[in-house]
């Protein structure tokens, strides 16, 4: 990962500081030119395919890999490289959240009829080694999973202490079935989505404990444990991801030709054992690493980058993108909400008590402008959408409300709420007047002369980040709340704006916008925004949203996901900001099926299925 230098950090405050200043001028009241509905359509294939070509993918700014095993401990605080090019999870999602049953490496699960037996049949899958993916191998990497959860509830971003993996018990009753045995039932959505990241590692290869050593039986936890131990020691070195045998051995249909530790570009060739669609027409697939939004639009602009997104601030510039030779596709990202993350976990000047108080969160999304800052050329350009709910725009599961936002734009709203609790709405400055846990007071523990503020840690990109972050900001300054907006990398805000992985930190940061949650495809809160959830950055804890979340992941009622939405999303664990569409640019030279350009919305690469249609110099 890449740190952000002293002198960048004061160019990016400059930019934020400009963009705020657009939105409170009036900007927002204005409306953006570019109409996404015009690119809501995918081109279907089209041409001859050419062999050969390499492609160039941008990858998110800010956001370059610094990791090769695919089960990284907390503590590497960053991304995987590949995505899941090199090693395949057992079940391989759609854009909807769907298994896709040619890419995934087994057939549809199979349930008992108590619910607590899944039988799993493999398909034939080799490694590139010519070994064969077998039910030990998918035995194994559960066990790994065990392993790592096991040295840190942390370590596994879909983990909740006494759920999945922990008690499942995994065996091999063939060469190609595996029997799954729970402790406790599932619902079997949540199940399969959990079996979404579940990464299949080549036992035969990888259980090991030393460079060298013998195979260990990983069955035995101690082994596991040493195993995860080898593993994770052999990733933290980014000189020999190209050159460990360790990493060479792989199931998807890439392996790695190199590797750049100074900025996190790559580069993956065709993997020739790979059995799964797509015929490898390209020669090479380069993943490029960049700082800024700014730099992936310039090498648009130059012709330099095959694929990738484009940030909504550029959206005024696709017809100009179009004109050089590229294909746009836009539509809302899937799953996803982007929230302003709340710490009640912080207790600088109080914040902790103040936050604790319903009235208080519904106040402050009062002050969030989605239709505002959805017009506003400053922040998304008309590309995005209003979003209220945990589970993102279009859900299987929706809220009660529907799309209706329970707390809309509304800072009359918002200062009602506050005088109504005993605080003095003042511009210079909010105070409680009536401190007390009674009727018409401000909420326990919150003294006398007590002011609202804290510090809002806002990520460096894309742009739409900062904007919005100071347009809140400055909505709340209106109402005398002091909201400090403060700009960091996401590497930065990843490795210590977390209170599991970061507990000593919890009173640097109030509020932290790192741009979207997306969930699985089950989109349960659990992990997230239960008590206990390995996920939950802020430490939120609500006893009712806890059994809300119970009932959505082991209970059978069809009806629980949405309820638990409803309550959590009303609830207000975090504030609800708009939804970005994706804009994703690729040149018109190359095609494949349409559905693989829709996947690249939730970072769903498949270039073994894309081609150029003219050669390539």
């Amino acid at each position: 990962m890449n740190p952000q230098v002293p002198r960048r950090r004061r160019r990016l405050l400059i930019a934020l500081t400009v963009a705020a200043a657009l939105i409170t001028t009036g900007c927002s009241a204005g409306t953006a030119k570019v109409d996404p509905s015009q690119y809501r359509t995918i081109p279907a294939s089209s041409g001859k395919a050419v062999d050969g070509g390499v492609i160039t993918v941008a990858m998110t700014p800010g956001l370059a890999p610094n990791y090769i095993f695919p089960y990284p401990p907390a503590e590497a605080n960053g991304a995987v490289i590949g995505y899941d090019l090199m090693w395949r999870t057992l079940y391989r999602a759609d854009v909807d959240g769907k298994s896709n049953a040619d890419t995934s490496l087994a057939e549809a699960p199979v349930y008992g009829d108590d619910g607590r037996t899944v039988t799993i049949t493999l398909k034939k899958n080799d490694w590139s080694n010519g070994k064969p993916l077998t039910a030990g191998d998918v035995v194994f990497s559960l066990d790994i999973l065990k392993a790592a959860v096991a040295a840190s509830a942390a370590n596994w971003a879909f983990y909740t202490p006494g759920q999945f993996p922990d008690g499942v018990t995994a065996t091999a009753s063939g060469a190609d079935t595996v029997v799954l045995t729970l402790e406790k039932a599932y619902n079997p959505a949540y199940l399969e989505s959990l079996l979404q990241q579940l990464v299949v590692l080549p036992s035969a290869d990888w259980s090991i404990a030393t460079a060298g050593g013998p195979v260990l039986d990983y069955t035995d936890p101690a082994n596991a444990a040493a195993i995860y131990t080898f593993l994770t020691g052999q990733s933290a070195d980014q000189s020999s991801f190209a050159t460990n045998p360790l990493w060479q051995v792989v199931s998807g249909p890439y392996a790695l030709k190199s590797f750049e530790p100074t900025t996190g570009s790559f580069s993956l060739t065709p993997n020739p054992a790979y059995t799964g669609p797509g015929e490898h027409k390209l020669a090479q697939v380069d993943f490029k690493a960049f700082t800024s939004a700014a730099a992936v639009y310039n090498q648009y602009q130059a012709g330099t980058v095959t694929v990738g997104r484009l940030d909504s601030s550029y959206s005024s510039k696709i017809e100009d993108l179009r004109k050089k030779g590229y294909d746009v596709y836009a539509a809302p990202a899937p799953a996803r909400s982007d929230p302003l993350v709340i710490n009640f976990a912080n207790t600088t000047g109080g914040f902790d008590r103040i936050i604790a108080q319903p009235y208080v969160r519904q106040a402050l999304q009062h002050l969030v402008d989605q239709p505002g800052y959805i017009k506003s050329r400053g922040v998304y350009n008309g590309a995005a959408s209003e979003n209220y709910a945990t589970v993102g725009l279009g859900s299987a599961f929706p809220p009660a409300f529907g799309d209706k936002a329970p707390y809309p734009f509304d800072p009359k709203a918002a200062e009602k709420l506050l005088t109504e609790h005993g605080w003095k709405v003042d511009k210079a400055g909010t105070v409680c007047e009536k401190p007390g846990a009674g009727s018409g007071q401000c909420g326990e523990g919150i003294e006398k002369g007590q002011k609202i503020s804290f510090t809002l840690a806002s990520a460096s990109s894309p742009s739409y980040v900062g904007a919005r972050d100071l347009a809140f900001s400055s909505e709340a300054k209106n109402l005398g709340i002091d909201v400090k907006v403060v700009t960091k990398s996401l590497n930065y805000m990843y490795e210590n704006y977390t209170n599991p992985g970061a507990p000593a930190n919890a009173d640097e940061w109030g509020m932290q916008d790192t741009g979207p949650l997306v969930m699985t495809s089950y989109p349960t809160a659990n992990g997230a925004f239960n008590t206990d959830g390995s996920f939950n950055l802020g430490s939120y804890s609500n006893p009712e949203a806890d059994k809300a979340i119970e009932a959505s992941v082991f209970g059978s009622d069809p009806k629980a996901l949405s309820a638990e939405t409803t309550l959590i999303s009303k609830d207000l664990p975090v504030l609800f900001l708009p939804t970005p569409d994706n804009l994703i640019v690729w040149k018109s030279t190359l095609s494949g099926p349409p559905e693989t350009f829709e996947g690249l919305l939730k970072f769903i690469y498949s270039p073994e299925q894309w081609y150029f249609t003219e050669k390539q110099k």
